[in-house]
């Protein structure tokens, strides 16, 4: 069932950013069972009998067999730490590789993602309200909301990328837990800088305007703090993003289509793009509107596309490419 053709595509940080969720988990509630010491579903830690043949779990306290009884518990651990999960199925080949990376990798975390694999011949609505169109599919929940991450085969450093970026944005989101936080031996997690901690708790209150404040308040004390730089270009692209409804999308992009010279609607469609994870899109589109137009609309167009950059990460190749594509219209 898995096509040829998927392969791993990276989300941007903003595509992580709106938790808006267009996916509804609600339907798939259950009683949840008693939980387990740990904060993980009870008596669901993975064994050698579970999932395809060679899958082995990364730890009883990190890898569960999802159900329709612990699935709502998963997903309310996920206000903790993200919960990745993993949707394979017997009859995909790629599905016990999968398993195996994501074991691999999550184990090495140390407690700060969980990963939950899910059979869907045995828990069809599962894939349904995820909208998987082919197996294996890794999908993340931060906070209650679902945020694609691959489909198809991906190798380790690919998903090390992943996770690093899924971590990135839950911290942005207030979501700093791990599961071994208090075991012997683990280090405490540094505490952030108190504006940080401002903005991330203004963030988790769903205030993204207060957030942009201490973000800008901790760049006025040390312009070069890159970390407030892109934590205030992620709230922004958040404010401007919340009060779309899904219908208010649909007409931008109408609007867009038919107006390829009003920047306000590429705008607003590069923001969509972003956050719904097609970087290159979002990032095309804008370098395309600079190249054609002059004026104050060619400046407004840039500089959204530089805070675009910040949002997806100055490392990303997806933004190097897209700077040299800029260099070249405007020179």
């Amino acid at each position: 069932m898995s096509s040829p053709a998927s392969r791993p595509v990276p989300p941007a940080a903003a595509s992580l950013l709106n938790l808006r969720g267009a996916v509804d988990l609600s339907t798939l509630k259950q009683r949840p069972a008693a939980p387990a010491a740990t904060g993980v579903p009870a008596g669901t830690g993975a064994s050698a009998g579970n999932g395809p043949e060679g899958a082995q779990a990364g730890g009883p306290e990190l890898r569960v067999d999802v159900t329709e009884a612990n699935f709502q518990q998963l997903v309310e651990l996920s206000a903790q730490v993200p919960v990745v999960f993993a949707l394979w199925a017997p009859y995909s080949p790629e599905s016990t590789g999968m398993l195996e990376t994501l074991d691999r990798v999550v184990a090495s975390y140390g407690g700060r993602l969980v990963l939950g694999a899910a059979d869907i011949d045995a828990f069809p609505q599962l894939a349904q309200a995820f909208q998987v169109q082919a197996v294996p599919t890794a999908v993340a929940v931060l906070k209650g909301q679902p945020v694609p991450l691959f489909q198809g085969s991906a190798d380790e450093q690919q998903v090390r990328s992943l996770f690093d970026e899924l971590l990135k944005v839950a911290a942005a989101n207030g979501v700093t837990g791990s599961l071994n936080a208090g075991a012997a031996g683990e280090p405490e997690p540094a505490p952030l800088p108190p504006l940080h901690q401002a903005a991330f708790d203004a963030i988790e209150a769903g205030d993204y305007e207060a957030a942009a404040g201490f973000y800008r308040q901790a760049l006025n004390e040390m312009p070069s703090d890159h970390d407030a730089k892109a934590g205030l270009a992620q709230v922004e692209l958040m404010a401007r993003l919340q009060p779309l409804s899904a219908q208010d999308s649909e007409a931008l992009r109408t609007l867009a289509a038919d107006e390829p010279d009003n920047v306000e609607a590429q705008l607003g469609v590069a923001d969509l793009d972003v956050a719904g994870g097609h970087v290159e899109d979002a990032l095309n589109r804008l370098v395309a509107f600079i190249g054609r137009n002059f004026g104050p609309e060619r400046e407004t167009a840039r500089v959204r596309l530089l805070e675009l950059f910040d949002v997806v990460g100055a490392s990303d190749e997806r933004v190097g490419k897209a700077r040299q594509a800029l260099a070249r219209v405007l020179f």
